[in-house]
């Protein structure tokens, strides 16, 4: 069984509040081993993940959506005091045009870096695979924000599940490597008996979790999303009859594109990258239910963030 747990470490669009910071996500896989990434690091990341109980020194990749400040502000930070903390393992920071910024980055200042620092260009193609290990993989497409800009969504592979009771049914023992064996040849003999996998096995579908950045509602976004689990997205515009909001040609989205997204995928989407305007949750949540007063099965799968909010998967 695999965990994946999910920190929203800063919630608010450009200018932080007194309760919210600057957008970052901290990813915690735990499958054969334990991964740690993080999306964007907006300023005050570093300090919002010891608010969290987690520990910084554990990621190894870090994912920039683009390279407006509030995205991307708090890596100079965490630079330096990984180098403070003596870390000799790299780190790899990915985003569209990452070696030009990461190479801005490096040279301010007089700190030290005691580790290397790799940057990755991400082009702006559709389905980019950034990155992958044995069992996950992320990819990045590209979205509408008005400088180069990506998606990126975190997949977790599917998985061979053994059948105990078929299994044991076939006269296979209870376990052993045996099963092991079977999973990687895909057949083999046991006891004078044929028995290839899929008599004794399913298909456990790996989790998704997509993280928009920000963007404006676009196909390439709407295509990422398919059979997503849970959905991070740029919110930042909550217009309703009272607040109308001149959105067209801004490069964000609002709740009416939520609502849109909402009947294109089947997952849990979170709200986030929420304007300053807004500094009461509860006229959100009041904002919401008018908006989806006709669509009430909406109503469990959005999820206003906030600052620190975990979520499991």
């Amino acid at each position: 069984m695999t965990m994946m747990e999910i920190t929203i470490l800063g919630t608010t669009a450009a200018v932080p509040t007194r309760k919210r910071n600057h957008p970052a996500i901290y990813l915690r896989y735990v499958g054969r081993k334990e991964q740690c990434i993080l999306f964007d690091c907006g300023e005050g990341t570093q300090r919002q993940i010891l608010l969290s109980n987690l520990n910084f020194m554990r990621i190894d990749h870090i994912f920039i959506t683009h390279w407006h400040a509030d995205h991307f502000a708090g890596l100079l930070g965490i630079f330096e005091t990984m180098s403070l903390e003596k870390r000799k393992k790299p780190l790899f920071v990915y985003g569209p045009e990452a070696e030009k910024h990461i190479k801005i980055l490096l040279n301010a200042g007089y700190g030290h870096k005691g580790f290397e620092i790799v940057a990755k260009d991400i082009p702006l193609t559709k389905d980019y695979k950034v990155y992958e290990e044995d069992e996950f993989f992320i990819i990045s497409t590209p979205v509408q924000h008005g400088i180069p800009s990506v998606a990126y969504a975190f997949v977790e592979k599917d998985r061979v599940k053994v059948d105990k009771n078929k299994a044991i049914a076939m006269g296979l023992p209870e376990k052993g490597k045996i099963y092991d064996k079977l999973k990687k040849e895909g057949l083999l003999n046991y006891k004078g008996k044929k028995i290839h996998i899929d008599d004794i096995s399913y298909i456990e579908r790996g989790k998704k979790v997509v993280y928009s950045g920000d963007t404006k509602l676009c196909k390439n976004l709407i295509d990422i999303l398919q059979e997503a689990d849970l959905a991070i997205l740029d919110c930042t515009y909550f217009n309703n009859g009272k607040l109308k909001e001149k959105i067209e040609g801004r490069f964000h989205m609002s709740l009416s594109d939520i609502i849109k997204i909402l009947d294109v995928t089947r997952a849990r989407i979170v709200l986030t990258h929420i304007s300053r305007r807004y500094q009461n949750y509860k006229e959100l949540e009041n904002i919401i239910n008018e908006k989806i007063e006709d669509k009430t099965q909406y109503r469990d799968r959005i999820i206003i963030a906030r600052d620190l909010l975990k979520i499991t998967l």
